[in-house]
């Protein structure tokens, strides 16, 4: 059957105060200066591109002692309105966490539920119809696996990351048709156990070779047609018209050096629709 691509809501933010000061990840240098204006064309581009896809854009307004909130997908994770917000493992981001829950509760959204746990949000959270996976090894704790089950009645897939470039699950791992369960993913960036409960789940994946996982191909973000995915990953672009999607390359390498692409700039509020 031909892919059909559904409207997504999204949240984003601006890289309007975006730098890199400090290093969090392997993706990080302060040596290497940011050039703001090319930052914040690149986002808009990615912003724009999601609205001339039909899908709706809604934006958190930046902060100034917040550098890293143009990587808006690890604010919360939301799943038939519902809010898990965030609670992150590292101080520099820590105040991100209340600006995403002011926001969720300025907007309509009731049901906000602020963990106990370390979990940063989609980063670590991947939703598809049938499961929640769920990263672990660098950011998020196991334990918000239980609390993220326990919140949204879904069953929760703990996936353990051993790489540090793929810090992230939503650097390794990528849905591309939520409602089949279709995912792509890059095998090195998972302990042995986690690629057999992947391969398991997901026979059919798309399987991501190294330049294209090293390029942050696999942060990418579908609405089940369109796969918004960096430019540089162009291993991805014939498999992933082989299976019926449309690849669109998009250019975020000055937000690249904060370790983030286009699905770090993505939040997806699912059942979102009272926001505006």
């Amino acid at each position: 059957m031909p892919r059909e691509a559904t409207p997504r809501h999204y949240l984003m933010c601006a890289p309007a105060h975006f730098k890199v000061t400090y290093s969090i990840n392997p993706w990080m240098d302060p040596t290497k200066p940011v050039d703001l204006p090319l930052a914040q064309t690149q986002w808009e581009d990615l912003r724009d591109r999601y609205r001339a896809l039909g899908h709706t854009v809604d934006l958190l307004e930046p902060h100034p002692d917040l550098p890293d909130m143009v990587f808006a997908a690890n604010g919360a994770t939301v799943i038939d309105g519902r809010v898990l917000g965030a609670r992150f493992a590292y101080q520099e981001r820590f105040e991100e966490a209340a600006a995403h829950r002011d926001w969720f509760l300025g907007h309509g959204f009731t049901e906000v539920c602020e963990p106990d746990h370390v979990n940063e949000g989609e980063g670590d959270f991947a939703v598809t119809a049938s499961y929640v996976l769920a990263g672990r090894g660098f950011r998020s704790s196991p334990l918000s696996h239980a609390e993220a089950q326990e919140f949204f009645g879904r069953p929760v897939i703990g996936l353990d990351l051993v790489d540090p470039r793929y810090y992230h699950l939503d650097t390794a791992l990528s849905v591309l048709d939520d409602a089949a369960d279709e995912v792509m993913y890059y095998p090195p960036a998972f302990s042995p156990g986690s690629r057999a409960v992947l391969a398991r789940l997901f026979p059919d994946a798309l399987i991501a070779e190294e330049p294209d996982a090293a390029a942050l191909g696999l942060n990418a973000v579908s609405d089940g047609l369109h796969v918004l995915l960096p430019q540089a990953a162009t291993g991805l672009f014939d498999p992933l018209r082989a299976r019926g999607f449309e690849p669109v390359p998009m250019d975020l390498s000055e937000l690249l050096k904060g370790g983030g692409s286009v699905k770090c700039c993505t939040q997806e509020l699912r059942g979102g629709e009272r926001a505006g």
